[in-house]
């Protein structure tokens, strides 16, 4: 965001004497309220400053963007060819909700405790049964990217009722669609940011 000296001395005063009138500013730094119309209009414009009739200037906190990639957990998965019993001990013992089936690096399928369940209770020997015949399968999968919005990976969670997503990197080979797997969002991602924006 490009702004000029003056505009930043312009912020400074009305952060440190807000809400203040353009006259009191524009006396401030000796010059005419008329000669700082070009700045009010470009601060206001960015949402920098807001302007109250009667009242006068007030900063406002940019709330920029925040991306998936600058906040995602680590990868938690296991190969497609593991048991059922071996993937309830890889959940268990990294304590997650949900795990990633993958081939190599990609994402071929996901499993909640939920399905676990459904299958460990059954009369199925869960030792013999590979993880790839109760997993969820692309395209059934929700997921993200790890360049989207923040806000919008919080809205697939709370939409599809699901603990965490697949954060991907979509890829092509020979016209299929590759989901490279690189990391995971999840609940515990959404309340460690909105703890941090409360505590600011």
């Amino acid at each position: 965001m490009n702004i000029t000296k003056r505009q930043k001395d312009i912020i400074e005063i009305v952060k440190e004497s807000q809400p203040i009138t353009g006259e009191v500013i524009a006396k401030r730094l000796s010059l005419t309220r008329s000669a700082l119309r070009t700045d009010f209009c470009i601060l206001t414009g960015k949402g920098i400053l807001k302007s109250k009739p009667k009242v006068g200037y007030v900063y406002q906190e940019i709330q920029e963007k925040k991306y998936i990639y600058e906040i995602m957990g680590p990868v938690v998965s296991v190969e497609n060819n593991i048991s059922v019993y071996d993937t309830i001990l890889q959940m268990f013992a990294k304590d997650v909700g949900t795990i990633f089936i993958v081939e190599g690096e990609n994402l071929v399928g996901i499993v909640s405790r939920k399905d676990l369940l459904k299958i460990a209770i059954g009369k199925t020997d869960i030792t013999k049964v590979p993880i790839n015949v109760v997993m969820t399968r692309m395209p059934n999968i929700v997921y993200c990217e790890e360049n989207d919005d923040i806000v919008d990976a919080v809205k697939k969670i709370i939409v599809h009722q699901v603990d965490s997503l697949p954060v991907v990197r979509l890829k092509e080979d020979n016209g299929k669609n590759i989901y490279q797997l690189v990391g995971r969002f999840t609940k515990t991602n959404i309340t460690k940011l909105f703890l941090e924006n409360v505590v600011k």
